[in-house]
């Protein structure tokens, strides 16, 4: 999921990941709106009320909302900072520590929530900001390493590409096209995500409040994770080969000869000529 980049991504790939960072967006957002009154997971709602607050010259609130904004901002652009500059040195290293960072910021909120917290509006405003933050490293991250295919935290253009997608499927040499299919399945399965979080946050916010939060920092390490099983897995049969080609010992051969036995060679035939 975080290991490929750009165009060498599948369509796999990117369902994958979409899938699952779609359910913890929808997941954060609904969490967001119970507990604080806000969405956490988009900036869309948030430029209005900041024309409104500007228009009626309530400035605290003015800052305030112009914060929030410019978090979401800079979270996409941290993201996308640290994939281009530590992306030549360790893709997995890049693409994970955005996710690392997210991870952070919603198991501080967590725990916050949980011990200390207290509902004063001040602490409300700081805890939406910083969820806002983590939101837009997730959203950058998934556009920047996807080539902007995959962007999970906001409905609005996937229902809009959908919608489009619909219309285009109306024609036969259009639902011929294995590329279009593709894009529909990504788009779907992100939606799908995205409304099951949010039913899964609102049905269980109830019994768990700001646990949910761990919840969703435990999906977030799903991703994280399947990417390092994969390294290790192959790196693993790598060195394997390359013991069973080179005759080399190194310690990833002696631990899969130890677990699966050494593998019984074929005796070269030797050719026999008669007088």
């Amino acid at each position: 999921m975080l290991r490929n980049y750009s165009n060498s991504r599948t369509l796999g790939d990117n369902i994958r990941l979409g899938t699952l960072t779609a359910f913890t967006a929808g997941t954060i957002n609904i969490a967001s709106l119970l507990i604080f009154l806000s969405f956490t997971s988009n900036v869309t709602g948030h430029y209005a009320i900041l024309a409104a607050e500007i228009s009626k010259g309530n400035w605290t609130q003015v800052g305030v909302v112009g914060g929030w904004i410019f978090l979401f901002f800079f979270g996409s652009f941290l993201s996308n900072f640290i994939v281009i500059n530590f992306n030549k040195k360790s893709k997995y290293f890049a693409h994970s520590m955005p996710i690392v960072l997210e991870i952070i910021c919603l198991l501080f909120v967590g725990v916050y929530g949980q011990f200390y917290y207290q509902k004063t509006l001040e602490e409300t405003e700081y805890l939406v900001a910083l969820m806002l933050f983590a939101t837009g490293l997730q959203n950058g991250l998934t556009a920047s390493i996807s080539n902007f295919s995959v962007k999970t935290t906001h409905l609005t253009g996937t229902t809009t590409d959908l919608g489009i997608l619909a219309s285009m499927f109306t024609q036969k040499k259009y639902r011929r096209n294995g590329e279009l299919i593709g894009r529909a399945k990504l788009l779907m399965s992100i939606m799908v995500a995205y409304v099951m979080g949010a039913v899964f946050s609102g049905l269980t916010y109830y019994y768990l409040e700001f646990r949910v939060f761990y919840v969703i920092s435990i999906c977030l390490l799903i991703v994280i994770g399947y990417d390092a099983y994969k390294i290790h897995i192959r790196h693993f049969n790598t060195n394997y080969r390359y013991n069973r080609i080179y005759r080399k010992a190194n310690i990833f051969a002696y631990l899969y000869e130890k677990i699966h036995g050494i593998p019984q060679r074929e005796k070269k035939r030797k050719l026999v000529f008669e007088d």
